[in-house]
């Protein structure tokens, strides 16, 4: 009977030890970004939307900025990553290629452009000839 309850305690203790095990691999091997939104007028922006997204276009993530305009991403996979950030009808650049290995942290700072700016590459109509 004490043979079968330690067996048990031994067998407990190591399903607890394997479920965590995983957890902190996948700290140790993940990827974040973080950074700050700023406006055309170079002050914070709160709740702007950041997307990132893989190089590739896979498996986009978005959320929003804090109180002072800063986001945090995290549990990203190794890999190669393209962030932009939206509030108001402003967008930033996109951000390209930005290459991120297991357990980096990467800081980028996004500027909203403003609004009226022409993101397509055209002209407006008072500029077409």
């Amino acid at each position: 009977m004490k043979r079968r309850g330690l067996v048990r305690a031994i067998l407990l203790t190591l399903a607890v030890c394997a479920s965590v095990a995983p957890a902190q691999r996948s700290k140790k091997d993940s990827v974040t970004i973080k950074g700050i939104v700023l406006g055309a007028d170079g002050k914070p922006v709160s709740a702007a939307a950041v997307t990132c997204q893989s190089s590739a276009g896979i498996k986009p993530r978005a959320v929003h900025t804090d109180s002072k305009g800063h986001y945090l991403i995290t549990g990203l996979k190794e890999d190669s990553y393209d962030i932009r950030a939206s509030a108001n009808g402003a967008y930033s650049d996109w951000e390209r290629n930005i290459p991120l290995r297991k357990g980096q942290t990467k800081e980028i700072a996004l500027r909203l452009l403003n609004g009226n700016t022409a993101l397509s590459g055209n002209l407006p109509a008072k500029q077409k000839q």
